[in-house]
């Protein structure tokens, strides 16, 4: 074994051994307490923000790496910085980290926490809630201390995630290579920004917190202003789509196919799981 991945290995080991040091003061260890690293972001100010953050097993300085930004849904809120990686967010943070996923897109993955009093925007105005002001400052930095490529910044959110995701890629568009949102609602300020950064929408059309017809609106307006957008109706699913999303299989290819910046694509028939292109109707499953 070469000298430098020993010392990798070993650093590791040492690492794993420390957590489970201070776990068994703590209370039991979870296995999230291994694959997710418990973190706090402070700023300048003292304001304060609990994240999680998986790096990949392989990692090395030497190599860029993509990002994966997690929003949780509403469920997540709270001050343990456990819920938004467990339960209902269970998938949206641990699809990108099995085994096979990782292979094939060796992702980091940032999920931070909205306290129980916030939430991450405003759906009218498209204005962020202080924690998901305080998670762009906590990527900023992650972004400086681990080798990420900054092609390849991707959102993905649920439900009240999904708002945080739309409001992000309406003010930052520069700065995603692709976007997921799942049942969330949202009234477009500025739809041109969407536009830049491929997205897709997945909505079932039994949802009783997130109308399906809203939802169809908003892809009409998209779909003007000739957005990458790509969507994803479910026939009978009520709000928990994430069930039916992180089943897709081509939704890792589509996303760890998406570089920032990239021209969109013309109009043309997606695989089985839906349809690419600005003026492509609904898939219904």
């Amino acid at each position: 074994m070469p000298f430098a991945t020993f010392l990798r290995c070993a650093g590791s080991l040492l690492c794993l051994l420390a957590i489970f040091a201070a776990a068994s003061f703590a209370g039991e260890v979870t296995k999230d307490d291994v694959d997710f690293r418990k973190k706090v972001y402070v700023n300048k100010k003292g304001e304060r923000l609990s994240y999680r953050l998986y790096v990949p097993v392989t990692y090395s300085k030497e190599i860029k790496y993509p990002l994966v930004l997690w929003l949780h849904g509403g469920a997540g809120r709270g001050s343990d910085n456990v819920a938004q990686i467990s339960k209902g967010n269970s998938k949206g943070t641990h699809f990108w980290i099995s085994p096979q996923n990782q292979a094939n897109f060796p992702a980091l993955v940032f999920a931070p926490q909205c306290p129980m009093d916030d939430n991450w925007a405003d759906p009218e105005l498209n204005q962020p809630g202080k924690a998901l002001v305080l998670a762009i400052e906590a990527l900023d930095a992650l972004q400086k201390e681990f080798s990420v490529d900054p092609d390849r910044v991707y959102l993905a959110g649920q439900s009240m995630g999904g708002l945080g995701v739309y409001a992000l890629l309406q003010l930052y568009p520069e700065r995603w290579a692709a976007g997921m949102v799942m049942c969330a609602y949202d009234n477009f300020t500025n739809t041109l920004a969407i536009s830049r950064v491929p997205v897709w929408v997945f909505q079932g059309d039994a949802d009783q917190t997130v109308p399906v017809d809203l939802v169809r609106e908003m892809m009409k307006q998209l779909r003007k202003v000739h957005a990458n957008l790509r969507y994803t109706e479910y026939h009978g699913v009520d709000h928990e789509v994430w069930d039916k999303a992180f089943a897709e299989p081509e939704l890792l290819p589509w996303l760890s196919g998406q570089k920032r910046g990239q021209t969109a694509p013309a109009t043309s028939p997606g695989p089985a799981g839906g349809q690419v292109g600005s003026s492509a109707p609904p898939t219904n499953h």
